[in-house]
């Protein structure tokens, strides 16, 4: 996946911490699964989780819960 950054795990456009499946960033088992928000809403299903065990609003429009 080309792109501004670059994953170590990311070998050929291959994922090597999984399976080496085609990469596709967030998708499970993807190391920035739950770290970050995506455009495709399937993909934060990981970070709507840890925000509900954390206790913060899981419809916040802005992120502001990402952000402190």
């Amino acid at each position: 996946m080309a792109g501004g950054w670059g994953c170590p795990h990311e070998v050929d456009d291959k994922c090597t911490k999984i399976n080496n499946l085609p990469c596709d960033p967030g998708m499970k088992g993807c190391v920035l699964a739950g770290r970050f928000v995506f455009a495709n809403a399937d993909k934060n299903q990981r970070l709507r989780e840890k925000q509900a065990r954390d206790g913060q609003p899981q419809d916040d429009p802005d992120n502001s819960a990402l952000h402190p």
